[in-house]
């Protein structure tokens, strides 16, 4: 049975479109909002086309879970994630039905909290340049995928249009107060560690990931997502190498795609082709699958 993917929920949801991501759409329902994940898919800081069937579906689905597992050492946003409590806020339930949460309105702060187990992607590239990620001096000899001794805390700046800005943890402190600063550092350790050892336990190594938090009545929230293929890096156990590219469980047959195109990254990208389209779903539902413990 083929899913039928969702590119907007405008049209379908009685409320204010209060901010439209890459990926999810916010609405105003007053005391909460309503946050909406569509099967869009993003790459290089384009939106790409076609949108991917069932993509917000499993995003949504990880972060509800991941909420729930963790709810006890990190509150966070969610309300509830029913469409049938919404009534006649959403105008046609069966196409939201998987893909909604309701959550709490926080005070976002404005830092992507990225803790890495490993040294890989743009943290590999910081170390070859000068043996540090973010003003944190690692151990010489390290190689690409080097689990590191302890995991790191690299935070970053975020920005609505462009890429994040990595900064160094005192830069942070400046932005945010040291006070804030410290306590977003080390429930980021907390909750990867969680993860980590979680993944770990069905066949998964949790390389990297992010986590961004709110404030509600000077209370730190854990919002936006948690655990997922496109906030986190996951590798499968018996893919791990070193020194090698690692085939990470998420878009990467989008971004293979991508790369291997004669597209110059500074226009609009080609559509994909619907075998890469069909192998991306696959991939965002075997995590899912692994990660839940789905049949």
């Amino acid at each position: 049975m083929t899913t039928q993917a969702l590119a907007t929920a405008e049209g379908l949801v009685n409320a204010p479109l209060i901010h439209k991501g890459k990926v999810r759409e916010l609405y105003d329902l007053g005391e909460h909002l309503l946050i909406v994940v569509t099967d869009r898919i993003s790459a290089f800081d384009y939106v790409l086309d076609p949108p991917v069937p069932g993509k917000g579906s499993v995003l949504n689905g990880l972060s509800a879970y991941w909420f729930e597992q963790t709810a006890a050492i990190q509150p966070n946003h969610v309300v509830h994630t029913e469409v049938a409590l919404l009534g006649d806020i959403v105008t046609d339930p069966d196409k939201l039905a998987g893909r909604i949460m309701v959550s709490r309105k926080a005070k976002r702060i404005d830092i992507e909290c990225v803790v890495r187990g490993y040294i890989t992607g743009g943290g590999w590239r910081q170390y070859q340049g000068n043996g540090e990620v973010n003003g944190i001096s690692l151990p010489e000899g390290l190689h690409k995928n080097s689990k590191l001794e302890q995991p790191i805390f690299t935070p970053a700046g975020k920005n609505d249009v462009g890429h994040d800005e990595d900064i160094p943890f005192e830069e942070m402190a400046r932005r945010v107060g040291k006070e804030l600063a410290e306590g977003l550092r080390a429930r980021s350790l907390k909750l990867y560690e969680f993860g980590r050892d979680y993944c770990a336990k069905r066949g998964i190594i949790l390389a990297d990931c992010k986590f961004e938090f709110g404030l509600i009545d000077g209370e730190i929230i854990l919002i936006d997502e948690l655990f997922t293929p496109d906030s986190s890096r996951f590798w499968a156990e018996e893919n791990y190498k070193l020194d090698v590219e690692i085939d990470s469980m998420d878009k990467e047959p989008v971004r293979a795609y991508l790369a291997g195109s004669a597209w110059d990254k500074n226009s609009p990208p080609p559509a994909l082709p619907a075998t890469v389209v069909e192998a991306t779903t696959s991939r965002y539902r075997e995590i899912a699958r692994r990660l839940m413990e789905q049949k």
